[in-house]
């Protein structure tokens, strides 16, 4: 499976050349030349490791440099050292600068076309907006492949001239004793990551209080997490909003005053709206409908989609915005907040119900770590509220699924609460970090579709 993904990318794209960390060459090994695929640079972390760090190194990390007899295959040290100078400079600021996919989640990942001139947009918003300088040092933890890892935990830093302290594999322990050996400032992370870093026993034993800066995106974080946070740091956790097609950011909120679970405001020279699903007219304050966004930060188009590119815009009045499938509403200080996605939608008996809002009322309860609400087939009421839930270590044992639910019942809607609560160990990922609700989602209706054929 993880092959035919690797060729879909590799021939999609029409990439000769891939860079690689050597834990992962294996996987591209069988692909060169039966692909498109031709040359493979190849960089071992451990050429960078110092012998003085003595936190904890994952073994992929630690490894020493593997041989590769492959004539196509070379080191990222040996094609630095040998010496070679870039070409002149042939391209404009509209030519195509990267090509991120989205995630496939709701269909076959698609090639964001973004120009040098849509990448510099954010990079230089996401700079200012949250005053990098010289003297900043980013906590570097979401992969540098995502659009938010590229622009704001590398991009960002190199334009400002600041210091990137770099975790390859996430690890909460480690992520604290960085923040207090180099004395971070910036963070930029999903919410995935906070709640991790703020469950750990031993955080008391850090002194993380050189961050002056925390946010992210990727989801909205649980108002109880936000709290948690504040009182850790004193420093409001600052939300932002964007896609791949966007290169990050559309919206974020001010550092100054943020709101929790809230998209934020515009940036720069962005124009975003709400739009009805059905009559694609614009509505107004408070109004729950569909974002769509206008600014230097859109891409030009899906690679080779032709058809998708077309329905991915809309035009109003004379600018053409792009159709983000999120649905939100603003309020009367011009915040933007996220309701869901259109395709996660639970229709439960007639009602709509919004898993973001679920899962954020749950994170209420003391013993809830995680949560990740789906939909599941329900024969009375088409769908119904399904909860999958990761408890506190030290609650484990002490609550059970029944009890999550009476509590739910008192904190939302009749409609709303879970009617069914599963406790696991873990939530399937993304490689961005990304809660994979989808995967729930499918598997829960094989199980009923194979419940319907026993019956």
């Amino acid at each position: 499976m993880l092959r035919m993904k690797l060729s879909f990318y590799i021939n999609d794209c029409e990439a000769t050349v891939a860079i690689t960390g050597q834990e992962l060459y294996e996987r591209l090994a069988p692909l060169q030349m039966s692909t498109l695929l031709q040359h493979v640079i190849v960089a071992a972390y451990s050429d960078y490791a110092s012998p003085e760090f003595d936190l904890a190194i994952p073994d992929e990390v630690g490894a020493p440099r593997h041989d590769f007899e492959n004539p196509q295959t070379i080191y990222w040290q040996e094609a630095i050292n040998s010496g070679l100078k870039p070409g002149p400079l042939t391209v404009s600021e509209q030519d195509m600068a990267v090509l991120p996919y989205t995630s496939g989640t709701t269909g076959r990942p698609k090639g964001c076309v973004h120009s040098h001139r849509s990448v510099n947009a954010n990079t230089v918003g996401a700079s200012a907006w949250t005053s990098m300088t010289a003297n900043t040092i980013t906590l570097t933890t979401l992969p540098l492949f995502h659009v938010t890892g590229m622009q704001h935990s590398m991009n960002a830093p190199i334009f400002a001239g600041g210091t990137m302290v770099l975790l390859t594999r996430w690890n909460r322990e480690v992520a604290a004793a960085l923040v207090e050996g180099y004395g971070c400032t910036h963070w930029v992370n999903i919410a995935t990551m906070v709640v991790d870093f703020l469950a750990n026993p031993n955080l008391m034993n850090y002194n993380v209080k050189s961050l002056a800066f925390v946010g992210g995106g990727g989801a909205p974080l649980p108002e109880a997490v936000g709290e948690k946070l504040f009182q850790l740091l004193g420093v409001r956790y600052a939300e932002g909003y964007g896609l791949s097609e966007t290169i990050s950011q559309t919206h974020f909120n001010p550092p100054d005053r943020p709101k929790l679970q809230c998209l934020g405001i515009p940036s720069f020279d962005v124009d975003a709206r709400i739009i009805d699903l059905e009559t694609l007219q614009e509505l107004g304050l408070g109004e729950q409908g569909e974002v769509v966004v206008n600014g230097p930060q859109v891409m030009k188009g899906y690679w080779n989609r032709p058809e998708e590119t077309e329905e991915g815009f809309i035009t109003i009045g004379e600018k053409r915005f792009f159709r983000t499938g999120d649905i939100a509403k603003y309020d009367e200080d011009g915040y933007f907040f996220i309701v869901d996605r259109v395709k996660r939608m639970i229709n439960a008996a007639g009602f709509k119900v919004w898993p973001s809002e679920v899962e954020s009322t749950m994170f209420k309860h003391p013993a809830i770590r995680q949560a990740c609400v789906i939909g599941v087939p329900d024969a009375k009421r088409g769908e119904t509220v399904k909860a999958y839930v990761i408890l506190h270590e030290a609650q484990r044992g002490n609550v059970t699924e029944q009890d999550i639910i009476e509590w739910a019942k008192g904190m939302m809607s009749a409609y709303k609460y879970p009617r069914i609560v599963q406790f696991v160990e873990s939530l399937p990922m993304s490689a961005s970090g990304k809660l994979l609700w989808r995967k729930l989602q499918e598997e829960e209706r094989e199980v009923s579709r194979g419940v319907t054929l026993a019956d």
